[in-house]
Formats: structure tokens, C-alpha cells, sequence
């Protein structure tokens, strides 16, 4: 078999032809990774912003868990207090009245 000049033009005309067609393909993918790339980064900024929101409520949280603590400790004081209000309530009621029974 001889290669002749026709087939070697069809052999380099199809090299040309996937050597383009392969090009437009990596072009393509290429653009595609780059748009991910650029969607993905903006949906990163947008949850770095969540996150800052997340923690701005977090602080919030814990400012009001203080608060929380510091209102529970002053009722625990409160509590306390009542009892001895009561304590001395009662001793200056005196002892409870007694009934005296007759027997029959």
C-alpha cells in the first residue's frame, strides 16, 4: 500500500479537525470550571456574611445567658431572704394558739 498525497491530506485534515474539535472542548470546560469557580466563591462570601451574623447573634446569646445567670443568682438571694422574712413573721406571731379540749 502507497500513501498518497490525497490520503495524506485526509490524514491531517482529521488531525486538524480533533485537534480543533479537542481545543473548543477544553475552551469550553475551561469557561464552565471558571464560572463554578466564580459562583462558588461568591456563595463563600455569602456564607463567611452568615457566619458573621451567626456570631454577632451568638455574642447576643451570651450576653443574655449572663443576664440569665446573674437574675437566677439574685432570685436564689431573694428566696433566702423570704425565709428569714417568714422566720421572723412567725416569731412575732408567737406559737400557734392551742385548743383545749374538754374531755367528756
Amino acid at each position: 500500500m502507497t500513501v498518497t498525497p490525497d490520503v495524506i491530506g485526509v490524514i491531517v485534515a482529521i488531525f486538524v479537525a480533533a485537534v480543533t474539535f479537542l481545543g473548543g472542548v477544553a475552551g469550553l470546560l475551561s469557561r464552565q470550571a471558571r464560572w463554578i469557580n466564580t459562583r462558588f466563591d461568591k456563595v463563600d462570601a455569602r456564607f463567611d456574611k452568615v457566619d458573621a451574623r451567626f456570631d454577632k447573634v451568638d455574642a447576643r446569646f451570651d450576653k443574655v445567658d449572663a443576664r440569665f445567670e446573674k437574675i437566677e443568682a439574685e432570685i436564689v438571694g431573694v428566696r433566702a431572704e423570704l425565709v428569714d422574712v417568714k422566720i421572723a413573721v412567725a416569731r412575732l406571731e408567737g406559737p400557734p394558739p392551742r385548743l383545749l379540749r374538754t374531755s367528756r
